[in-house]
């Protein structure tokens, strides 16, 4: 049982995802399916926990809408999460941000990692993202080879 498991796990695991922490704040495409149709839907907002390791991973993320705190969880590998954009990269001193729920307005605020850090963090996930794509088109052109 445990074998058909993990072999399902290992078909859906993704090649790369991005490198998220708690406190950054991010862009979440989701895909959603309404009927017949399907779109992507952004969720934008912080980062308060990361469960689980390795493809059991997922991020639990929090926006204010409309004055109501959201939260959702979202798996990483999961083929519905398209893709997770980091905006901002938070400076907080904690692995979980359960404390966020009792705040609101600009108390909710996290700080941002400014300078060399900030910058060199923003390059390792171009480049990791350019190498992403890169592997995703030569892997498109094989498959479009063989068939």
């Amino acid at each position: 049982m445990s074998s058909l498991i993990e072999t399902l796990e290992g078909e859906m695991i993704k090649d790369h995802v991005t490198h998220v922490s708690p406190g950054d704040t991010v862009e979440v495409h989701y895909l959603i399916r309404e009927g017949e149709k399907e779109r992507i839907q952004l969720f934008t907002g912080t980062v308060i926990a990361i469960q689980g390791a390795g493809h059991r991973r997922s991020l639990v993320v929090r926006r204010i809408v409309q004055g109501e705190g959201v939260e959702r969880i979202f798996p990483m590998h999961n083929p519905r999460v398209q893709d997770v954009v980091v905006t901002r990269r938070g400076r907080v001193r904690r692995a979980k941000l359960y404390f966020l729920r009792d705040r609101v307005g600009k108390r909710t605020r996290v700080r941002e990692w400014l300078g060399d850090k900030a910058r060199s963090a923003r390059e390792a996930d171009a480049t990791a993202r350019t190498t992403q794509t890169a592997q995703a088109e030569a892997a498109k052109q094989a498959a479009a080879v063989e068939a």
